[in-house]
């Protein structure tokens, strides 16, 4: 994702569907329908959440506008703030499967040589070579790389194995995106998969920990991030004059889920959004949106949304703690890359 912050800067984001803010529906014109949106935007934007995702309040933190997605043709968007490659489902293998990280970053590449071609030709307003050099470039991508392994039925060691080059498709769009000018990378490691309700009602043979996520599924998470970690400090070392942080995302999601009742939330494993009631409320039949769906009343304290996606009062509070700089390495404020 490509952010813009300040006049001359941006931000752009590569990801999944935790920072779609409506990639899917304007490119493929898939249906993200209410109530999807209902509590924030009261409409749908294309996000899956029933308000603000993490990226959204990132930007507010910096009194900067939403980002648009870069394929929306009808947005009238010039991306001076900043553009989203985040699509919903996205992964980073296989390569050449839209919408997968090596594609956002194709799609980047193109967005940069025709934004600078425009900008030459005196087109007016758009992102100017300085600004692609001090944009901030935002990573979150790899949960659907470790969930597609796990619902191909693979054994715990085949997904623990791929995870190596999932990490190694991350570290190559870095470097792409470095010797193209970007300097100020932010990186978030992977969220509890094994937590998500969708998981927890689709998965038969399970083993749960101690707060009731299946223990498989987070062990895998938890060694991506692992390997992620290690990455980011070797690209630090490798590329010179880049900021880049990690974030972990995980310990913050866990953390919310394990004392859900201490942030105001009950049932953290319950959909809001869903169908089939206790203790998941989540059925692949009958998604969020789907005809006979079931969504739980406006301002009750759910922290999923639809059995995969976070609820806008969840992502509050994530955002809040990262904000906080105290699940970053190195430790460095979100609004330190507006300054510098």
């Amino acid at each position: 994702m490509l952010l813009n912050a300040r006049t001359h800067q941006s931000s752009s984001t590569s990801g999944d569907s935790n920072s779609d803010t409506g990639g899917l529906v304007a490119g493929l014109g898939f249906p993200v329908n209410l109530p999807n949106g209902r509590t924030f935007f009261h409409r749908s934007t294309g996000r899956l959440s029933d308000g603000r995702l993490l990226i959204d309040f990132l930007c507010q933190s910096l009194n900067a506008s939403f980002l648009s997605p870069y394929l929306d043709s009808l947005g009238g968007s010039r991306f001076t703030n900043g553009a989203n490659f985040a699509v919903v489902g996205s992964s980073t293998l296989p390569k050449y499967v839209p919408f997968s990280l090596n594609i956002q970053l194709m799609q980047f590449l193109h967005f940069k040589a025709r934004t600078l071609e425009l900008a030459t030709a005196g087109f007016g307003n758009f992102v100017t070579d300085e600004g692609l050099r001090n944009a901030l470039y935002i990573i979150d991508i790899g949960q659907n790389d470790i969930a597609d392994s796990f619902s191909k039925q693979m054994s715990y060691a085949q997904v623990t194995k791929r995870i190596p080059s999932v990490i190694l498709e991350i570290e190559n769009a870095v470097k792409v995106l470095y010797n193209q000018g970007g300097r100020k990378f932010w990186i978030h490691n992977t969220g509890p998969l094994g937590c998500l309700p969708q998981k927890l009602a689709l998965v038969q043979k399970k083993d749960l920990d101690p707060i009731g996520c299946i223990s498989d599924y987070n062990s895998a998470a938890r060694i991506f991030n692992e390997g992620l970690r290690r990455s980011c400090e070797r690209m630090k070392s490798q590329f010179s004059g880049a900021t880049i942080v990690y974030v972990d995302i995980y310990s913050i999601k866990y953390d919310l889920i394990a004392n859900s009742s201490k942030y105001g939330f009950s049932s953290p494993l319950t959909a809001c959004c869903g169908s089939g009631g206790p203790p998941y409320n989540y059925d692949i039949r009958v998604t969020c949106g789907r005809p006979g769906y079931q969504v739980c009343n406006e301002g009750s304290r759910y922290v999923s949304w639809d059995g995969i996606h976070y609820t806008e009062a969840a992502n509050s509070i994530i955002a809040s703690k990262v904000l906080s700089m105290a699940h970053s390495s190195p430790s460095i404020p979100f609004d330190f890359f507006c300054r510098n």
